[in-house]
């Protein structure tokens, strides 16, 4: 085999791993579905759960409302006269769609300098942060999906005038709901779940 088919068969598995791992799930209502076919996802989860104390279910709702596990999710452009592209309302991005500055924030806190918000054991783990630091400043528990997402939209200095504003309110019973859905439905799969045996990437 010379070189330069060796560094295509390379090439070529580097991006069938990238893509196999930053696909969009078939069904991202269904959480055990989700990690059937992500299992490497349920490790992250569990072990950002262990860390932060924030349920799985809840991880997965948040994101769900976010990017619905979209790596490379960003807000829609503003349009000028409704038809022209312009810039971007915030700089979110990514499964979580944290924006720069908490990101950053959240790397310097964690010594976690290399992570990225397009990794999706990185978003799991900011959530996890995000929440734990809410609790403290705000001392809403981290199960509290509905005042912890409210939080999560609104950022801790905005959280008190949020009854003015009834999108977030709206989207925030969304998360509660479907993070109970997710609760439910992780029940029925969480035994066969946790009797894998994968490694940790």
């Amino acid at each position: 085999m010379n070189h330069l088919l060796k560094k295509q068969i390379t090439i070529l598995f580097i991006l069938f791993f990238l893509s196999s791992c930053s696909s969009i799930p078939k069904n991202t209502q269904n959480s055990c579905e989700i990690f059937s076919e992500k299992y490497l996802w349920y490790k992250h989860a569990k072990k950002a759960e262990t860390k932060w104390k924030v349920p799985v279910y809840i991880q997965l709702a948040v994101i769900q409302k976010e990017s619905n596990f979209n790596w490379l999710a960003k807000p829609r452009r503003k349009k000028i006269f409704k038809i022209i592209p312009y810039k971007r309302p915030s700089s979110s991005f990514g499964y979580s769609q944290a924006v720069k500055g908490t990101w950053e924030q959240y790397k310097k806190e964690t010594k976690n300098s290399l992570a990225l918000r397009t990794r999706f054991r990185d978003s799991v783990d900011f959530i996890g942060w995000y929440f734990n630091k809410t609790e403290s400043i705000l001392k809403i528990p981290k199960n509290d999906a509905y005042r912890q997402y409210i939080a999560y939209h609104e950022g801790w200095g905005n959280y008190k005038n949020y009854r003015n504003n009834k999108k977030v309110i709206i989207l925030a019973k969304r998360v509660k709901e479907q993070a109970q859905r997710y609760r439910r439905q992780l029940n029925d799969c969480k035994n066969r779940l946790n009797k894998k045996k994968y490694i940790i990437f």
